[in-house]
């Protein structure tokens, strides 16, 4: 039962269409220690800013029927320290396409930190997240807005000349106005979708669960959501999508995959089980098998 499950993301070819998101799976070298990187079809590194930022107080991960609430409020070591360490570190131990996720406060931000990411051998696409529901200014207010969306999408591409991929959020009205607008700015592709903003109270204390009050909703429930973007994105845009939200299963790519997805990023599954990416790649041929495909490629947008 030989099934090819290799996919071509914006010219590059993954051997498979599984991707880690960025932020659930550490810095990814720590992930060495567990299995073979390689066998991953690419890894998006944590979200970087310009400067190191510890993230948001705690408590700032909370447990919910269906998903999780994280409003980590992109913790990371800082631009300079993923092209000058973390990217290098990660290249040596792997030949996996490298994704950098870039967030910035600034349209100059985002600028500066494409810049140092395309300056950086190691990585292979540039992620710019326009979607961060977890932070006080900037993050998704970029992302709700088709012109603001595209003012960054401009300076990104001028920075660099990498695989351009644009992580959208899905707490708009009309995700494919900004999706077009994205692409009219010359994004190779679009990630989609972030997570939605939601809130929880601890009814004893009467107080917010998290510290920041609201954050960030993943997990399986949100599932039809993306499902739902992803497949009204692939209709309105010609560039090739990296779908996710609550994939944690074979079929849930193939589900992704038919409703126009390339590839496919797993989030909060790799926070309950750090092998949920290799798993879901062993388990695709069987599937493939069942569902009566012989190629992957020949399954996206075919809904």
């Amino acid at each position: 039962m030989v099934k090819d499950i290799s996919v071509t993301l914006a010219g590059i070819c993954l051997k498979n269409p599984v991707i880690p998101a960025s932020g659930t799976f550490g810095l990814g070298y720590e992930m060495a220690e567990v299995f073979a990187l390689d066998r991953l079809g690419a890894i998006a590194l944590k979200g970087t800013t310009l400067e190191p930022r510890f993230g948001n107080p705690t408590p700032r991960i909370a447990e919910c029927t269906g998903g999780l609430l994280n409003a980590v409020g992109l913790q990371n070591p800082g631009i300079d320290a993923l092209v000058g360490d973390v990217a290098p570190k990660l290249r040596s131990l792997c030949s996996t396409p490298l994704i950098a996720n870039i967030s910035g406060f600034s349209v100059d931000e985002f600028g500066i930190c494409c810049e140092k990411a395309d300056a950086c051998a190691a990585i292979d696409i540039v992620e710019v997240n326009v979607s961060c529901p977890n932070v006080h200014k900037g993050g998704m207010a970029f992302g709700t807005d088709p012109a603001a969306a595209a003012e960054v999408t401009r300076r990104a591409r001028k920075a660099t000349r990498k695989p351009l991929f644009i992580k959208l959020s899905p707490n708009v009205t009309d995700i494919t106005a900004i999706a077009r607008a994205c692409e009219d700015e010359g994004a190779d592709g679009l990630t989609l979708i972030n997570t939605l903003l939601g809130m929880r109270i601890d009814i004893r204390r009467r107080k917010p669960v998290l510290a920041n009050r609201t954050g960030g909703f993943s997990g399986p429930a949100v599932f039809p959501v993306a499902i739902r973007c992803v497949n009204q994105v692939a209709k309105a845009c010609r560039i090739p999508i990296i779908g996710c939200g609550g994939v944690s299963s074979a079929e849930d790519l193939i589900e992704m995959m038919m409703a126009g997805a390339t590839a496919v990023q797993v989030g909060s599954a790799n926070l309950r089980d750090p092998l949920a990416c290799p798993a879901i790649i062993d388990a695709l041929p069987a599937v493939m098998e069942q569902l009566g495909i012989e190629k992957l490629q020949d399954i996206i947008g075919i809904v």
